[in-house]
């Protein structure tokens, strides 16, 4: 299995951000200092974005295979945990940040050493897309409903059950060259998965504000700030996939 098909795995919306903590929220009565807030949320957020970055540094600088392999699998261990444990998120999701950050500089290491430029471009585009889905949320042309959510939801689902089935595909040697592949199909793919994965931003805003007004507990902050950086690095991580399939043409 390349590295690359091995990267493809890293998908999917957080499972944490479900709506049945929203629904469960209700019997609460917490005092307002004790209650989660978007500004705090946001807060969080800036801290994880500082943890990762330094890690992604370290990585960056030393890369090294294992920096990839304990960021990966330690940082899935933190988002299962926490989607079980929500309590925990106060040192889990620091915890994530800093895991997070030694894959992400591994796996930037590694493209940029095959496309010149690729990391600042992928980098860039990710942000803007940030930006973008932030301002479609804020001024409601886009509006996060029940029926946008389970379009979300169902094709985030899809994306991820495709690319298990050619993770186990690959132990067997037998590769999907339409998907990983660099011609039409396979960029087109990229796009689809880009595009579910930026609307996956608006799912990740909308648990912001909706936290804050069910009065979820405090550490909901840190809970919601490991959702928004699981759909981040979902969608840079894509967003490398897609720029490398676009330059290999080349």
């Amino acid at each position: 299995m390349s590295i690359k098909n091995m990267f493809s795995t890293r998908t999917g919306s957080s499972p944490m951000l479900r709506p049945s903590i929203l629904e469960n929220s209700q019997n609460q009565t917490l005092d307002i200092s004790e209650r989660m807030s978007v500004a705090g949320a946001i807060n969080k957020s800036l801290i994880m974005g500082a943890l990762l970055l330094i890690t992604a540094a370290i990585a960056w600088m030393m890369p090294n295979m294992i920096f990839l392999w304990v960021g990966m699998i330690g940082g899935l261990v933190c988002v299962i945990a926490s989607a079980f444990r929500p309590q925990w998120s106060g040192w889990l999701a620091p915890t994530y940040a800093l895991l997070e950050g030694l894959f992400v500089g591994t796996i930037s290491w590694y493209y940029a050493s095959l496309y010149n430029g690729i990391v600042f471009h992928a980098s860039s585009l990710t942000i803007a897309l940030f930006f973008l889905m932030l301002f479609l949320f804020k001024t409601g042309i886009i509006k996060v409903n029940q029926t946008f959510r389970s379009i979300i939801i169902g094709a985030t689902a899809a994306i991820a059950v495709v690319y298990l089935i050619t993770l186990i595909l690959s132990f067997f040697s037998i590769q999907v060259p339409f998907i990983h592949g660099n011609g039409f199909f396979g960029i087109g793919f990229s796009l689809l998965v880009v595009g579910i994965a930026a609307f996956n931003l608006m799912l990740d805003f909308d648990f912001f504000e909706k936290g804050e007004e069910a009065g979820l507990a405090k550490h909901y902050e840190w809970y919601a700030a490991m959702g928004l950086w699981v759909t981040l690095i979902w969608l840079y991580i894509e967003m490398l996939r897609l720029l490398s399939k676009i330059s290999s043409r080349d």
